[in-house]
């Protein structure tokens, strides 16, 4: 059985750079065992296997899958999977409605608007699954040994680290300087050990910090740690910063806005990445969230099995 696959980076616009993510354009046939075996075997942070949609008004089903286990949504894996799609010339998925792809996917349907300048593709920018979700919070001292920092490292002006998701669980927590957000690394056994992560019960995928300073390029620099996931540091997170910009708006007191903001992640690994979240609040609600960015080709092959 042979397989074509693409490699994209996405959320950049510039080759090596922002988060690697590997498509399968037409995963029929394949079982779950081994879409996870062939992500394992990538090593990227997702890999996504499309499939034909089960309802024909959509375009594709989309499974995604860290080299560990599969994820109900994720960011960077759709807006990457929608351009390499956009440019397919066979792929299990239906023919795209103009600029709108609609995926399948466990979280729910998630929504796609192609990105070009004038007629060249250049990216693509995602509606979130689900509403913004607040759950429990954790102590400032795990996210800070879990994240080898110390506790007066995480700031708690605005909120404690809490749960919450836009279809992906996180724990996301602000950090009080630049400093502190570069010397964090993640340790394995806190996170096994005090994080409250099961990967069979959907619990919370990784830690995501974040620093709300703006740079030449951004107005929020972030890092995400994932290491039971087997994703020790993720380049570009969108289901995490899509969840982060809802997050921050409900923070805000004013009960109508829209809240757009460019954040960077991926710096301190050596592949910047770049992303513009917005989120939309209406009578104190969170109605509606996105997030978008550029994407470059970089390989292409087939994958042999058997």
């Amino acid at each position: 059985m042979k397989l074509d696959f693409v490699t994209v980076d996405v959320f950049t616009d510039r080759q090596f750079g922002g988060n690697p993510l590997a498509v399968v354009p037409d995963a029929r046939g394949l079982t779950s065992e081994q879409m996870q075996a062939i992500a394992t075997e990538f090593n990227l942070s997702e890999t996504t296997f499309v499939l034909p949609p089960k309802d024909i008004a959509n375009t594709a089903q989309v499974r995604i899958f860290t080299p560990r286990a599969e994820l109900p949504f994720a960011g960077h894996p759709n807006v990457g999977t929608a351009f390499v799609l956009a440019g397919a010339t066979a792929s299990a998925a239906r023919p795209a409605a103009g600029d709108k792809m609609t995926f399948e996917e466990k979280a729910g349907l998630v929504c796609i608007e192609l990105h070009r300048d004038r007629s060249v593709l250049t990216g693509a920018r995602l509606a979130a699954p689900q509403g913004l979700s607040i759950g429990e919070s954790i102590a400032p001292e795990i996210i800070a040994s879990a994240c080898s920092l110390a506790p007066a490292d995480i700031d708690t002006r605005a909120h404690q680290p809490c749960i919450a998701s836009c279809g992906t669980q996180f724990i996301f927590a602000a950090i009080a300087s630049r400093g502190a957000l570069a010397a964090a690394r993640p340790r394995f056994d806190v996170f096994a050990r005090d994080v409250p992560a099961t990967l069979a019960t959907g619990m919370p995928t990784g830690i995501h910090l974040y620093l709300e300073s703006a740079s030449p390029v951004a107005d929020i620099e972030a890092r995400m740690f994932a290491p039971l996931y087997g994703v020790n540091e993720d380049p570009a997170t969108g289901s995490a910063n899509v969840a982060l910009i809802a997050l921050l708006a409900k923070l805000r007191p004013e009960p109508d806005l829209r809240l757009e903001r460019r954040i960077s992640q991926g710096v301190d690994m050596g592949r910047p990445s770049l992303m513009v979240a917005s989120a939309e609040k209406r009578g104190s609600e969170i109605v509606a969230a996105h997030i978008g960015g550029s994407c470059v080709p970089v390989t292409s092959g087939v994958i042999r099995l058997g």
